[in-house]
């Protein structure tokens, strides 16, 4: 026999409803509530049904089963009226000043609805100036999900907290378990540690009590992001400071601002920015060529927005090394610009070996050993932490370079590598593992660009190796390393616009999609996936060539160009960099 299963979705509100109505004019109300001396008449089979604890309370066998009058000493009448609502009408009126009694209410009376509501309201309401009140809110009654909401809120938002003296007196009053959690945060955008560690310490002065904890909270400050003058300072000055663990730690981080070139290879979460966003840094170039600029600007791939880096670069420089190790910028070389203020058509343009690293976590420049020669047009790659240097042109009217050297960071000190079999510039490189791969260039005593590849693993080679040429003479082009395949693009003068792609498990190069224009003296990076990105650069347009402002993509997979966004402005000869930076504050 057929049959049908039917729903009414209003008979559950109608019955709330009609006993919210008999509960209104006072008929056949069968208990009463009393709380704070106010009596609130009610049905028992509707606590029954809504209540765990009045289940309980209404079973035969309980003494209080028949009583018409049940107290509850522990509730207040507000918070047990706010429940008697929500139990008669499934509706709640929170605020800040009914939160605390409503929850009360509810977790005593066993009210798990109410009090996932409390935990809605908390987590769709949190602002700065009710973070710190919400998070002890949740902490004393268990909210683990408005708990963890609350804690990641003050988290991003501690910049605008400690801004406001308000704020400020507020997360003094913040529970312990909460700032514990606040302090592991990994991402706390525009928060210098300093103020971040003069909050704990004053944290610790207004909780006496929780004395004992105090190396637990320290312990979760990155010393080595707080500059060694002040860390020394208040290490002499704060009690808390003093205790032989935390005074370990912080020896620790003061002897690791001595290690000058030993940094980057000595990063840990105690030195790393609570930031966990990849940027990409467009380092030196301008808007037309041979006028690069200082500015350094940072790409964020997932807002598409750049924002320039405070910090600018020492020089004015072109056909500079840029790379990173540790989450330190290192530049590397190039040709010093100086523009004529009178004449600005006239440039002094000057190759250096001079080497600058750029430490993100105080925004400073230091200036590093130089290179042992002065190169331009050169390539320049990391191998497991080691910086090498790859041939490149010398001082303007010398032969190009066929030496390579390397810079190791526990000797502090450039050395010499395996050389190159012939001089050139203009060349590119990437890396697999612990192999370099270098192609095209300009050789010494040619003016045509080459196709040829060498290769050398990093650590074991004694000489380069030739490898399968490419299809197409490059120079000035870029390669990079997607998943293991070897990547080409496009150079300076090229007729064409093809790409080519290397698999060095079949020493082959296969020809994919061209690019619809021409393009050279561009920014190329791999992205956290399997795409390519193009940075401006210059084309030929009406017999000249333009800077470009578009930003492309290369899909590897589906071999596939697309616009992803603009620069701010026409930008040529740019390198790029991949780093985390600390976000500024959110607005």
């Amino acid at each position: 026999m057929n049959y049908y299963l039917m729903l009414s979705n209003s008979h559950g509100e109608g019955v709330l409803s009609r006993y919210q109505s008999l509960r209104l004019e006072g008929r056949m109300c069968d208990v009463v509530l009393e709380a704070e001396g106010v009596e609130f008449p009610a049905h028992r089979t509707l606590l029954a049904c809504s209540s765990d604890y009045f289940w309980s309370v209404f079973k035969d066998y309980n003494l209080e089963s028949g009583a018409h009058t049940i107290s509850l000493p522990a509730l207040s009448s507000l918070g047990l009226e706010q429940i008697l609502d929500f139990v008669y009408t499934s509706w709640i009126s929170l605020s800040p000043s009914t939160l605390e009694v409503t929850l009360q209410a509810a977790c005593y009376l066993q009210i798990t609805h109410a009090v996932e509501l409390c935990t809605q309201y908390i987590s769709e309401s949190i602002a700065p100036d009710n973070c710190c009140f919400f998070a002890n809110i949740a902490a004393r009654y268990g909210l683990s999900d408005a708990f963890n909401n609350s804690n990641s809120f003050i988290g991003s938002n501690m910049c605008r907290i400690l801004a406001s003296e308000e704020h400020k007196a507020e997360i003094m009053e913040l529970n312990i378990d909460s700032l514990q959690e606040v302090l592991i945060a990994e991402e706390m955008p525009g928060v210098k540690e300093i103020d971040l560690l003069q909050l704990v310490l004053n944290w610790i002065e207004c909780n006496p009590q929780s004395a004992l904890h105090s190396n637990a909270l320290l312990s979760r400050i990155r010393f080595g992001l707080i500059p060694p003058k002040e860390l020394s300072q208040l290490s002499a000055l704060k009690p808390a400071l003093s205790t032989p663990f935390i005074q370990s730690v912080v020896q620790k981080a003061l002897n690791y601002h001595l290690q000058g070139s030993l940094k980057p290879l000595l990063q840990s979460v105690h030195t790393s920015l609570r930031a966990t966003k990849s940027k990409i840094l467009l380092v030196g170039g301008g808007p037309e060529a041979n006028r690069p600029q200082n500015q350094i600007l940072a790409y964020e791939p997932h807002s598409k927005k750049f924002q320039p880096l405070s910090a600018s670069l020492p020089n004015k420089l072109q056909h500079q090394g840029v790379c990173v190790v540790g989450n330190f910028l290192f530049v590397l070389g190039g040709e010093v610009v100086q523009v004529d203020e009178e004449n600005e058509k006239s440039a002094v343009m000057t190759v250096t070996n001079q080497v600058w690293r750029y430490d993100p976590r105080f925004e400073q420049w230091e200036e590093m050993e130089p290179l042992l020669q002065k190169r331009e047009q050169f390539a320049c790659c990391v191998v497991e932490g080691v910086i090498f240097a790859i041939g490149g042109g010398g001082q303007r009217g010398e032969p190009a370079l066929s030496s390579v050297e390397m810079y190791n960071m526990s000797e502090g000190c450039w050395r010499s590598a395996v050389s190159l079999p012939y001089s050139v510039h203009g060349h590119a490189c990437t890396t697999i593992g612990t192999g370099i791969y270098v192609s095209g260039g300009i050789h010494v005593n040619s003016t045509e660009s080459s196709k040829e590849v060498l290769f050398l693993n990093a650590f074991e080679g004694d000489a380069w190796q030739r490898r399968s040429n490419m299809s197409i003479a490059r120079f000035g082009h870029q390669m990079a390393t997607v998943r293991g395949t070897i990547y080409t693009f496009l150079g300076m003068y090229e007729h064409f616009c093809d790409i080519e792609r290397y698999s060095p498990e079949q020493d082959l190069w296969t020809r994919l999609k061209p690019l619809l224009n021409d393009r050279f003296c561009y920014g190329l990076t791999t992205t956290e996936g399997r795409s390519v990105l193009m940075f401006g650069g210059r084309k030929w347009q009406e017999g000249q060539e333009v800077c470009t402002t578009n930003v492309l993509e290369y899909d590897t997979e589906y071999d596939a160009w697309r616009e992803v966004c603009k620069l701010p402005g026409p930008l040529c000869g740019i390198q790029c960099a991949i780093m985390t930076l600390q976000d500024p504050p959110e607005t």
